[in-house]
């Protein structure tokens, strides 16, 4: 890696560290490669590689949800409010015997996940299984969710503040945060 890249990428574990993300791990049986992949910003994010971990796992049939039935599903609301899950897999632990298969390296040390990391094969079923329990009693009556995407649908503009209310409820039960950058409300 460059030394920019080296940077970008010191900073990012050390925030995934401090967030109680990953944590050091020696001699895993699993090691992934870290790409430092350049966005649109001019700022570098890290991916990890797990293309061989994913191999090895099997495929969860859980089903995502039809994108277009979700959009027409919000067709007759009057009012929308888009949410996002804050780093959304993060909010998920991995199961302890689990945690070193995600290990990879880096240019200052090996690391591996102990919340769930994106790119996994089946991390977008799983996260998807938990909102299915997290907001199971509005799904398909005011909420519509693809993963860690939330849209709080009112039939009657009146009703929204007492969905969103609804939404909020289940969410702090269950401990999800949502990023107050990417939500949206009263649409």
């Amino acid at each position: 890696m460059s030394e920019e890249r080296q940077k970008a990428a010191q900073a990012e574990v050390q925030k995934l560290l401090d967030a109680g993300v990953i944590r050091e791990v020696q001699y895993p049986e699993w090691l992934a490669n870290v790409v430092m992949v350049p966005m649109k910003n001019g700022k570098w994010q890290m991916c990890i590689d797990f293309t061989i971990l994913n191999k090895a796992c099997p495929k969860d049939e859980y089903p995502l949800p039809r994108i277009d039935t979700l959009v027409d599903a919000a067709a007759c609301s009057e009012m929308l409010s888009m949410l996002d899950c804050f780093s959304g897999y993060h909010q998920i632990f991995m199961i302890k015997a689990d945690e070193e298969k995600t290990s990879f390296t880096t240019p200052f040390g090996t690391y591996c996940y102990v919340r769930m990391p994106e790119g996994l094969r089946n991390a977008g079923c799983t996260f998807n299984r938990m909102i299915k329990k997290v907001l199971g009693d509005q799904l398909g009556r005011n909420i519509s969710a693809y993963v860690d995407d939330v849209v709080v649908r009112s039939k009657k503009k009146e009703d929204h503040i007492q969905d969103l209310r609804e939404t909020f409820a289940n969410l702090r039960r269950h401990g999800l945060k949502l990023n107050p950058k990417k939500c949206v409300f009263g649409v």
